[in-house]
């Protein structure tokens, strides 16, 4: 988590204090509400206390039967301890709700999983929450400090996924949060191993997301700032109190629900508001554009137009980063592109030349089928069969019933 240092409390946020100091609503008020997971399983990690201990009531109590798991350790991950799980899960079953506890370490994932499977039949919702911390400035950092925080967050969450993966695969339904933080998206001084670790989630929750799309498993990640077990003496107490962990559960809550049709977001959640994070790409610049000899000093000259950020694309994926980058084609304003954006397909004549090559296309002897491989040829022409190329992406592989390899 990042340092709030000069932090100041507003009159508009003083009414956050009201909604922090609030305490729970029965189970039984929530229950009456619409959006309901009877019948689904939820598979909690660090779900002793703070945000986990929040997520696991808010799905009990629509009716979800849930495990709770967590060590009990420390934020240094020193320790066990049953009681906190064991809490959660009281609180739960004293208020109607079915849950059972797990004192597994995330790095037992199919310990946790088979659980799951013995206690309830199935596994619908993983929510990959636990973490540690060992902070130490990168000179100072020593490789246990970076293996510890690496095998709870990243190889934990993997472990976790991968054996919950094929129930969910099996069943075509899936729905996985994955917790990264602001240290992981811009940097922290002294996190050098959590940041790492928790952009890797992301980017393992992005693959997961074009991974299991087919199956129905969707799979987001969030970068919750609440009151926790790691954020105790991170935060000035005056901003903790506007950041309940309670105030983040209705967003994941809504995530995980099946009428939810976001896959392979990053949302970042606290004090009850939400926003989406994304990339953004400068237009740069295309020293080839004009047939100029590539040097470092013309690379120093153009530096600035690499950095103009007038007129921005927001790639959604690497490929449509690359066609941003060498054709120029993004929208004429820095606003989110037009909707017909979507519909147009861009190419260059590299890419008209390789697939020529890709689909055998050799120069014949009297040169005739020159035209379709060098772009200085006076009837240089697109190879007709090339238009099957932008067919195939524009495609729609979301059925669950299609094999992409066919």
């Amino acid at each position: 988590m990042p340092h709030f240092e000069g932090w100041e409390i507003n009159n508009r946020n003083l009414n956050l204090f009201a909604i922090v100091e609030e305490p729970h609503r029965p189970l039984a008020k929530m229950a009456a509400q619409s959006i309901r997971f009877d019948g689904k399983v939820v598979l909690i990690t660090g779900a002793g206390g703070g945000l986990g201990r929040e997520y696991a009531l808010a799905f009990a109590a629509r009716g979800a039967k849930v495990v709770v798991n967590d060590l009990g350790g420390s934020p240094k991950g020193e320790g066990r301890s049953s009681s906190l799980a064991d809490k959660v899960v009281a609180e739960i079953r004293a208020a109607g709700g079915q849950a059972v506890a797990n004192y597994e370490s995330v790095e037992n994932g199919e310990a946790l999983v088979s659980q799951a499977i013995k206690a309830f039949g199935r596994i619908d919702i993983l929510i990959n929450n636990a973490g540690i911390l060992r902070d130490r400035s990168f000179g100072n950092m020593s490789t246990l400090d970076w293996d510890l925080v690496h095998r709870v967050h990243l190889r934990g969450a993997f472990l976790v996924t991968k054996a919950a993966w094929p129930h969910m695969k099996k069943q075509r339904y899936g729905r996985i949060i994955m917790t990264s933080s602001t240290s992981g998206v811009f940097g922290n001084y002294g996190q050098a191993n959590y940041s790492a670790a928790k952009l890797g989630l992301h980017g393992l929750g992005q693959t997961l997301a074009i991974e299991g799309e087919r199956y129905n498993i969707k799979c987001n990640t969030i970068i919750p700032v609440a009151d926790s077990r790691l954020t105790k003496g991170v935060m000035p107490e005056e901003v903790l109190k506007m950041v309940s962990p309670r105030l983040v559960a209705p967003f994941l809550v809504y995530l995980c629900h099946e009428s939810c049709n976001e896959n392979g977001g990053l949302f970042f959640i606290a004090g009850g508001a939400a926003a989406v994070i994304r990339w953004q790409q400068s237009k740069g610049v295309n020293l080839l554009s004009d047939g100029r000899d590539i040097t470092a000093e013309l690379v120093r000259d153009s530096w600035a137009q690499v950095k103009d950020w007038a007129n921005p694309s927001y790639p959604a994926n690497g490929q449509g980063g690359m066609t941003a980058l060498l054709t120029g084609d993004v929208p004429s304003t820095g606003s989110d592109p037009p909707a017909q954006a979507e519909d147009k397909f861009s190419y260059t004549f590299k890419d008209v030349i390789q697939y020529a090559l890709g689909v055998g296309v050799s120069v014949k002897e009297d040169g005739s089928h020159l035209k379709f491989l060098y772009e200085g040829h006076d009837d240089f022409s697109v190879l007709p069969t090339f238009a099957i190329i932008p067919g195939q992406i524009k495609l729609d592989f979301s059925f669950p019933s299609y094999d992409l390899s066919m």
